[in-house]
This record gives structure tokens, sequence and C-alpha cells, in this order.
């Protein structure tokens, strides 16, 4: 194996070389062997069927083949150059793995940590600002609310058409090129209009149905919907209106404070006071998100100056490259695929606030540290509750989504971060 190593500065190295294409042949020979002994271990299978098995996982193990060959060329660089794998910052970028005769030839940048120094005086880049008050009618809004949103559902006393925030009772039934849904029907089904728990346009088309009306609703199922024969076709819906509930709200008194409070001891002065606590943080984090927070990470970023880590810029990159993609059309996707030129001016539009935020990052990070800032796991959870209930979502699901997407890290580095910030805030005002 051929290597050269070009350090570009104290953090950042280039490995390029090349690796004989036996070497990747023996490795994946070697992988296959391992896998046909396990194979027969665990299956009963003829000399037939055992081939076609590995056959099948031939992508497989030819990617495991070249993780191996890329892990030991990137050790191998490492320990040229007096590297401790555990200072590594961010994933090896790798931007060239070319088959080339009988070698293979690689280029991966590697970064380590920057060390950033903890003794600079920053203190005077924090904005003073005024405590937010809240406005009495705010927290009366509130009250009126929740007296809303904790009464029961209760039938219409006098006639009148489907409003939003209504609890309806429906028989419907769908229909697709004239033909029954199928799995698309119920009866006496209890839906929430405004909900939004039924397909676009569906229960904004119940708005103003009377009891007993009979109506076709049409609808479009959205272009990414689960059932591709449904996805971006007009579907039928015959809707029969059989009830219509609706919350009258309850009177504000103790018993709504103990109520929303679980406490048989509450007040409604303890609802009050918790309210007004709950509005006025709400008035300080609009205050910080909108305004401090900006003005802390613009004084930071111009205080602290140290080499950036290019392998973690280029993956901040790759993520803003890939939110922009999301937002395209096929038609512009595909432009971006065909052309390196503007696929590469396309990085480079987002290559700066790319830098900015993983320097931010950093920053956040060293202070944290040297502040002694820490944020646990049930912290996490505890934030992500009053994040869903603030946006009247259930809690449970916007923690098990965090957890299912591996979201609980970036959640907490964003507490961390605010921890700091606000603390830094709260020093000098």
């Amino acid at each position: 194996m051929n290597m050269n190593i070009e350090k570009l500065d104290d953090i950042n190295i280039i490995l390029s070389g090349t690796i004989d294409k036996s070497v990747l042949d023996k490795k994946l020979s070697k992988l296959k062997e391992q896998a046909k002994q396990v194979l027969k271990k665990e299956l009963t299978l003829d000399a037939k069927a055992l081939e076609k098995k590995l056959q099948e996982m031939d992508a497989q193990l030819q990617r495991e083949a070249q993780g191996h060959i890329l892990q030991n060329f990137i050790e191998s660089g490492m320990k040229k150059v007096h590297i401790n794998p555990s200072t590594l910052l961010g994933q090896p970028n790798f931007t060239k793995y070319e088959a080339q005769g009988n070698g293979i030839n690689i280029v991966v940048e590697l970064s380590t940590a920057p060390k950033i120094d903890t003794h600079v005086e920053y203190t005077d880049i924090i904005p003073t600002y005024t405590e937010p008050t809240v406005d009495p009618k705010v927290v009366t809004t509130k009250l009126e609310t929740l007296a809303k949103q904790q009464a029961p559902y209760t039938p219409i006393s006098h006639a009148r058409a489907v409003k939003n925030g209504d609890l309806v009772v429906i028989d419907f039934e769908g229909f697709f090129n004239g033909r029954a849904l199928e799995g698309g029907s119920a009866e006496k089904y209890k839906l929430k209009v405004g909900s939004k728990s039924f397909m676009p346009g569906f229960e904004e088309q119940m708005i103003g149905m009377t009891l007993n009306e009979q109506k076709r609703i049409k609808i479009i199922f959205p272009s990414n919907y689960k059932a591709k024969e449904l996805a971006g076709k007009e579907t039928e819906f015959d809707v029969t209106l059989h009830e219509i509930h609706e919350q009258l709200a309850l009177p504000i008194d103790d018993a709504l404070a103990q109520k929303v409070l679980g406490d048989k001891k509450a007040t409604l002065s303890t609802l009050k006071e918790m309210l007004t606590k709950q509005a006025t943080s709400e008035a300080f984090m609009h205050l910080y998100n909108r305004t401090l927070k900006p003005q802390l990470i613009k004084g930071l970023l111009s205080k602290f100056d140290f080499i950036l880590p290019n392998s973690a810029i280029e993956q901040e990159i790759d993520a803003k490259v890939n939110v922009l993609a999301q937002s395209m059309s096929k038609e512009e996707r595909v432009v971006y695929q065909e052309s390196k030129a503007k696929f590469q001016a396309l990085r480079d539009s987002v290559r700066q606030e790319a830098k900015a935020l993983i320097k931010a990052a950093l920053i956040v990070d060293t202070l944290a540290k040297k502040e002694n800032i820490v944020v646990t796991d049930n912290e996490v959870v505890t934030a992500l509750e009053e994040q869903a209930k603030a946006l009247g979502k259930d809690p449970e699901e916007l923690v098990a989504y965090y957890k299912t997407n591996n979201l609980m890290t970036s959640a907490k580095v964003a507490l961390i971060e605010e921890k700091l910030l606000t603390q830094m805030l709260r020093s000098k005002n």
C-alpha cells in the first residue's frame, strides 16, 4: 500500500494512496468464507442453494470488504502522523475512491478537534435586555382556552351547521374510479373537525353541513401517499352527518384549576400564577430566539479564532444540500445530478453558513464544558414533552419520534446551548 500524507494545518490532513486490488479480493474472499460457514451452521442448504444465497449477499459483502480496507487505510495513516482516534472530529471525508487497473485510488480528509482558548474575554458581547412582562389579557386568554379544552363534548342544543372544532358522528364510504375503496368506509365514525386526522380537504368540506345531510366530498390524496395507486389521485366520499357535538367552556374557577393541575387543593390563583410564569417564559424565549441568541452567536464568532475541521464542514454542507434537494422539483434535481459545476456551486452557496454553524457549535461545546453545564436524558425528555404540549401535539409521540430517528443527541446539544446562552444572559442582566 502506497500512501501520501499532506498536512494542511494543525488539525486537517489528507491521506492519499493506492491499495492493490488483490487486498480487496482477499478480504472479500475471507468474508465470503465466513458467511458460508455461518449459513451452513444456521441453515440446512444443499450446495446449489448455498451458492445462490452467497450470490444474493455479494453486494453486501462487497461493501463490508471495502469498509474494512478503508478503515485499515485510515488507521495506517493515523499511526504514521501519530493521531489518536479519539481526537477525530466528524466522519472521514472521502473525496476519491476509484478503481484503476489493479489498484484502488483513495483520497480521504481527516480532521481532529481544534484547540480553543477558553481564556478569551467575551463577556462584553453579551447584550443587555429588559425582562418581558405579561399583559393580564394573555393570561385571561389562556384561561379561556383551558376552560374550552377541558370541557366535555355535548350534543348541540339547537340546530346549526358544523363549525371548526366540532365533534361529528358520520357514515362515510369512499370511491375510486367509481368503485368502492377498500377499507375506506365506516359507520357512526367520530371525527373532530379541524383535527387534520383525515386527508387534506375532507374536514374542511364538512364545515357548513347540517344534521342528517348527505354530501359527496372530493379530495386528492397527497403525491407521497403510502398507497401508490391513490397517490395524487382524486377520490370521492359519500358522507352522512348524524350528530354534532360541541365543547361549551367550563366555569373559570377553583374546580377548573384542580382539573388542569390534577391537584384537589389547587385554586384559581394557583393556576393564574402558573400561567403567568408560563407566559413570561414564552415571552422571554421569543425574545431569546429572535434577538438575543443571534446576537450572542454573532458575538462569540467574532471573539474566537481557531482552525475549523474541514470534514465536519463538508458533512454540514451535505446536510444542507439534502434539505434543499427535498424542496426541489424532480427536474431541478436532475439538473444538479447532471452538472458537476452546478452541484459544486450549490454546495459553495451554503459553505459560509456551514462554517459558521460548525464554529458556533465548537465554541458552545467548549464553553459549556468550562462552565460544567450538563443536560441529563430526563431533561431532554421533559423539554420535548413541554415542546409537544405547546404545539398541541402528543408528548409521547414526539419523544418516540426523536428516539426512533436518533435525534435525542441533537436535542441534548440544543438544550446545552440554550442553558449556556441563557446563563450568559442572566449573568449580565
